[in-house]
């Protein structure tokens, strides 16, 4: 099942002389539960293609189809409220509410939705992250790593049609990053959750079902376990 359609998707910053190509006619697809990986060198355009697909930024041409629905079509308050709804974003910095305990930042962006997640989803969901004894631990009292888990918990909670990562390592030391990346794996695994995840660190490629590579705003598939099933 086809969940994320990009379509020969570009974006240029400036104009003239000092035009910028971030994205030039980039095309791929994913299915769901695919863990996908883009690496490619600083100002390659990667961050572009994800801010892009997550509706953080616009692109100046090409479509964004998410579970067959035309991201780019919306108007501002109702792309805003599919945003919320359908992709979960993890980020470097973890982006935590410090004054909110685990719990509570696990289940924000339902609150913003007026609604509470079932209380069995939370604990399958605390069990998965190894956070059921942090539970009512706020920010500053766990490790970078486990505030790492609570970033993607919280992108998990509403069981989005995409994940979004954006180097979600690199705040973390060898042994924190191992346990993100086993995480990802088991979202990916467990709730046939579909990840695309920016990288610079190629080591982490070996978990993931594809490796798409951009540099100077294109992009190649690298192929990998996908495309050794398809083939």
């Amino acid at each position: 099942m086809e969940i994320l359609k990009v379509q020969n998707l570009s974006k240029i910053y400036g104009s003239g002389e000092t035009a910028v190509k971030a994205l030039t006619d980039v095309s791929f697809s994913m299915e769901k539960g695919e863990f996908a990986a883009v690496v490619g060198a600083s100002g390659s355009g990667k961050s572009t293609l994800l801010n892009c697909i997550g509706g953080l930024d616009r692109p100046t041409s090409g479509s964004i189809l998410l579970n067959g629905e035309d991201v780019l079509s919306m108007k501002e308050e109702q792309r805003t409220i599919f945003r919320r709804r359908n992709i979960g974003f993890v980020f470097q910095s973890f982006q935590l509410i410090p004054e909110l305990n685990v719990e509570q930042n696990i289940m924000f962006p339902m609150l913003l939705d007026y609604r509470k997640p079932e209380k069995q989803a939370m604990e399958e969901l605390l069990e998965t992250l190894g956070l059921v004894d942090r539970r009512k631990h706020l920010p500053g009292q766990l490790s970078g790593g486990q505030q790492q888990r609570v970033a993607i918990g919280r992108a998990l909670i509403t069981r989005p049609l995409l994940i979004l990562a954006d180097e979600p390592t690199g705040n973390l030391d060898s042994g924190g990053s191992r346990d993100v990346m086993d995480l990802l794996v088991t979202a990916s695994r467990k709730y046939s959750q579909t990840i695309l995840m920016i990288t610079h660190n190629m080591n982490l490629t070996a978990s993931v079902d594809r490796v798409l590579n951009v540099t100077d705003g294109r992009l190649t598939d690298l192929g990998g376990k996908r495309n050794e099933k398809l083939s």
